[in-house]
């Protein structure tokens, strides 16, 4: 008799006690593809800050010196932005799986782990990209514009290492 009383109880609690645990297990793979973005973000923002206030130092030697001031310092200020958008193109991707709760509850670390990379990678690649360019931009304000080629190159290994976190990560996404 108690056996019976028990029973209806307990099939409704078992698919109650599922869905929490999907949701705990959700809960922490979300935080993921936020920090995917948010620490990319915040390395194309330190790499546009340092080549960005090596280029005003540099436009204002050229003007003291009276001569034209280079548009070609935009360039290299503008290149760390791209960290930026491969994180949110992974963020947009876990995004996929974190709708499905089943699959981002039985990925969550996974899930977790790829955010924290991707972040980590996208934000350390944009910073050196800025550090390179604010001494490209030192460079060729001294040298009268002489070595862009090189700079760019160097700017384009350190992007290497942002474009290889986005591909390699992004493969590693749950399906």
């Amino acid at each position: 008799m108690t056996q019976d009383l028990l029973l209806p109880h307990f099939n409704f609690a078992v698919p109650m006690l599922l869905a929490a645990t999907e949701s705990v297990w959700s809960f922490f793979s979300q935080p993921g593809h936020v920090l995917a973005l948010g620490l990319a973000a915040f390395g194309s923002s330190v790499g546009i800050g340092l080549a960005g206030q090596a280029a005003a130092g540099a436009w204002a030697k050229e003007a003291r010196a009276g001569r034209n001031l280079s548009f070609t310092y935009i360039i290299l200020v503008g290149m760390p932005i791209s960290q930026t958008l491969y994180a949110m193109i992974v963020m947009n991707k876990v995004s996929g799986v974190l709708a499905n709760a089943e699959l981002a509850a039985a990925n969550a670390g996974l899930l977790l782990g790829i955010g924290i990379a991707t972040g980590l990678g996208e934000m350390l690649s944009a910073w050196m990209q800025g550090m390179i360019g604010a001494a490209g931009i030192r460079g060729l304000s001294d040298s009268e514009g002489k070595g862009l080629a090189f700079i760019i190159i160097a700017m384009g290994i350190a992007e290497t290492v942002g474009i290889f976190t986005f591909v390699f990560l992004l493969g590693m996404i749950p399906g």
